[in-house]
């Protein structure tokens, strides 16, 4: 008989946290038993798990004892402390906030990208940013085979990245500007996203970028490789589902764009969706119910020697949070390491 696990989601009734728990349904992760953690006003309701229904406790001290696996989604201040108290208590935290992501102690993983990570932590893994994890996904079979030099993405990312009040504030937004032809007040973001595009996505920092961008730079050197330059600017547009990436690449090898299209092609996790002839390629609508990561309008930059061009599009709430989150759990399980 196959081994099961008792496993802790928290944070199970938020909007990632229920992906998270279709997730592990949809992938037949070996759960014995589902233990469902949230905030104290959700303690007491109930999730259903493979037709049986679960009753929601309070992520707190004492929620974690005999679980085997812990899976994250709550903010980073609430995972600073609940996470080192699930280590504590005998589980292994998978950590969906950036609490811990650059933190030197604790892996950062992509299962496609840099599964041996898994192999040091010490009881916490974090998962990456959403927009960093399908980047990477696509990257990593180039830089395997050309050694990436320098990365110029641009991001347009769903509203679903900011949470339930995001995805209801561009539904309320768009009605408002079509019965009345403008938005009285913006509900979530500094402008209106209904019918916009918002260059900012998350705080300022240092040099003009922001946060998100400095953790597209920062955990691809974390991940992939140190010497890789990235150059990005994230925009947040009105999509309920599903971050879309211009991706600019500068190999040391030449690389065709036919050769770019067959190492994809054969790479894990990704779908090339790429015959332009036929106005083929991916589209955020199309990752609604998706787990791989769509790559198309592959194409040599000819103003360098060795560059390429992606459009990259993936399900930020699926491979960007949950999905990559219940993989990180699959291969601690497939490498020995629980």
């Amino acid at each position: 008989m196959a081994k099961s696990y008792t496993v802790a989601v928290v944070g199970a009734m938020g909007v990632v946290g229920t992906e998270m728990l279709s997730t592990l349904e949809r992938r037949n992760f070996p759960v014995g038993t589902l233990v469902p953690l949230d905030i104290a006003a959700h303690a007491g309701k109930s999730v259903t798990f493979k037709g049986q229904k679960w009753t929601v406790a309070e992520a707190r001290k004492g929620a974690f004892e005999g679980v085997d696996i812990a899976i994250f989604s709550a903010g980073g201040d609430a995972s600073a402390v609940l996470a080192p108290l699930a280590v504590k208590e005998g589980a292994i935290v998978v950590d969906n906030s950036s609490q811990w992501r650059m933190d030197p102690t604790c892996p950062l993983v992509v299962p496609e990208v840099n599964p041996e990570d898994l192999d040091w932590h010490n009881g916490i893994i974090a998962n990456p940013n959403c927009s960093t994890i399908q980047m990477l996904v696509a990257l990593k079979p180039i830089h395997t085979a050309a050694t990436i030099k320098r990365v110029v993405v641009s991001t347009y990312q769903a509203v679903s990245g900011s949470g339930k009040r995001a995805i209801d504030a561009l539904e309320n937004e768009a009605k408002e500007m079509l019965a009345t032809g403008k938005v009285s007040t913006p509900q979530v973001y500094p402008y209106q996203i209904a019918f916009n595009a918002i260059p900012h996505i998350d705080v300022f920092q240092e040099g003009g970028y922001t946060k998100e961008e400095y953790k597209m730079v920062n955990e691809t050197k974390k991940m992939l490789d140190k010497n890789i330059e990235v150059c990005p600017t994230c925009v947040r547009i009105p999509v309920w589902y599903g971050h879309s990436e211009s991706i600019n690449i500068e190999t040391e090898k030449k690389l065709t764009a036919e050769e770019v299209r067959a190492l994809l092609s054969k790479a894990p996790s990704i779908k090339v969706v790429d015959d332009v002839a036929n106005q083929v390629y991916p589209m955020p609508i199309q990752s609604n119910d998706e787990d791989l990561t769509m790559v198309g309008r592959i194409r040599e930059d000819f103003t360098i020697e060795n560059g390429i061009n992606l459009w990259v599009v993936s399900n930020n709430i699926r491979k960007g949070a949950a999905l990559n989150a219940v993989q990180v759990a699959e291969t601690l399980i497939s490498r020995g390491l629980v």
